[in-house]
């Protein structure tokens, strides 16, 4: 029932299309993902501002620093690729680095938080997308707690849930995680309409369709929407990883320690206690 219900949700979710804004983190030219050496950068997007750094070399083999800041506008920004030298090295004293020219515009427009366009000065449009490094497209890579937050003509819908369990693929997914309880399911898609996105339901104890969910996600954050069963209207979704699938929390301030839920043996301490010496008076 479980499987037929979250086949259901994807089929409701084909065809749509939502915006994203762009992702921080290292980003590279797609094409050049080919086990060769190949550039990459660092795009940073805090309100409307790019800062995009990038270690290039020059036609001699001399590497390079450069840096670009400009104005994100309808998810486009052109802006100068300064470079610079001079500036502090690994056992120096304060030094202050100077700009030494620019090697021209580099331009960037965003299709999604993780995908793009960038084009180099003397080189044609390529394609760009944030590096993920740290997981795959399995089913075990959405182990761990997360937050999904919907917001929309429903109000605020929020969800905390752990996804612990491993259940069998639907026929275009590649294996269920679930809670506990296996009321609150995800699968990544691998195929269909709604290949590259993940497909979430949560169902009730008599196992009738709460809430489904359709995102996009990479590393810790992603964006999609949900839809309520008793409702046609899109809320949108954005979702947030709190523990990688070993338990360590991502957040800035609250890490492992405190996302924890127990220790088994710690269990079998205060029960042995309690068995022993009762409640305390």
């Amino acid at each position: 029932m479980f499987k037929k219900i979250l086949a259901v949700a994807a089929l409701m979710g084909a065809g749509l299309v939502h915006a994203f804004s762009p992702q921080a983190g290292t980003w590279i030219v797609t094409s050049e993902m080919d086990g060769k050496p190949g550039r990459g950068f660092g795009i940073d997007v805090q309100n409307t501002t790019l800062v995009m750094q990038m270690y290039a070399y020059e036609s001699s083999g001399q590497p390079t620093f450069y840096l670009a800041v400009g104005d994100v506008v309808d998810n486009k920004v052109t802006a100068p690729l300064n470079k610079y030298s001079g500036g502090r090295f690994f056992g120096s004293g304060a030094r202050s680095g100077t700009a030494t020219g620019s090697a021209g515009n580099v331009s960037v427009r965003f299709t999604t938080g993780t995908t793009g366009f960038i084009t180099f000065p003397n080189e044609p449009e390529v394609a760009i997308s944030r590096f993920n490094f740290g997981y795959g497209a399995v089913a075990e890579s959405l182990r761990g707690f997360w937050t999904l937050n919907s917001i929309g003509s429903e109000g605020l819908q929020s969800d905390l849930v752990e996804f612990n369990t491993s259940l069998a693929p639907t026929a275009n997914g590649n294996g269920l995680m679930s809670n506990t309880a296996q009321t609150f399911g995800c699968e990544q898609q691998v195929r269909g309409a709604l290949s590259g996105n993940v497909v979430c339901v949560k169902i009730n104890s008599s196992n009738q369709l709460v809430r489904s969910y359709v995102f996009v996600y990479s590393v810790n954050e992603g964006e999609g929407y949900s839809v309520g069963s008793a409702s046609s209207s899109q809320q949108s979704l954005y979702i947030r990883r709190l523990t990688t699938p070993k338990g360590v929390g991502t957040g800035l301030l609250y890490k492992d320690a405190e996302l924890r839920t127990g220790d088994a043996s710690a269990l079998l301490q205060h029960i042995e206690h309690l068995s022993r010496f009762g409640l305390p008076q």
